[in-house]
């Protein structure tokens, strides 16, 4: 015992003139430890949301119901699709390939989307009919535009024109606004 004094003894002497605090009867309050953040769930619920925000489309959206031809280039708002559905852009231009085949029809696109972008325009419309007059009833430049369309730079977005625009034998395309 004498050992653990000795050993003690630069300790009292450090504290030797030290009075204890007097206590007035509190008590302290206890808090709880925060819950613990669910850093990867929160990961994963962040990702979902940017996916909702800035992803592909959703089916609820329309993307691909059917024969419906619809594009959106990546890296674009979907809001963009949203508005040329809604008619936010005035049709500026057309063109229509009924009658046409499909090398005449590829060659009178690439020259009408050429044209209208060096012209500045935005929002033009393709009429390529429903395939009524096909061989199999099935509409052929329309699915030849689903092809071609994605392919041209100028290309943002596309998808079917409303039923007075020409409906489902008719695309509404937006165009890169020229620099």
């Amino acid at each position: 015992m004498s050992k653990h004094r000795d050993d003690d003894h630069p300790f009292r002497a450090a504290v030797a003139g030290v009075r204890p605090l007097q206590t007035r009867r509190r008590a302290l309050p206890h808090t709880p430890a925060p819950p613990p953040v669910p850093v990867q769930t929160r990961r994963e619920w962040d990702a979902v949301l940017r996916e909702s925000l800035e992803g592909p489309i959703s089916p609820d959206e329309g993307l691909e119901i059917g024969e419906e031809l619809v594009y959106l280039r990546d890296g674009m708002s979907r809001h963009v699709l949203r508005q040329l559905r809604r008619g936010h852009w005035v049709v500026q231009a057309g063109i229509d390939l009924h009658g046409m085949d499909r090398n005449e029809a590829a060659e009178r696109v690439a020259a009408f989307l050429l044209d209208c972008s060096n012209r500045g325009l935005r929002c033009v419309r393709i009429v390529h009919g429903k395939g009524l007059g096909s061989r199999n009833r099935e509409p052929v430049l329309k699915n030849k535009l689903r092809i071609w369309l994605p392919r041209r730079d100028e290309v943002l977005a596309f998808c079917q024109a409303p039923d007075d625009d020409g409906g489902s034998g008719a695309v509404l395309i937006l165009l890169k606004a020229r620099r």
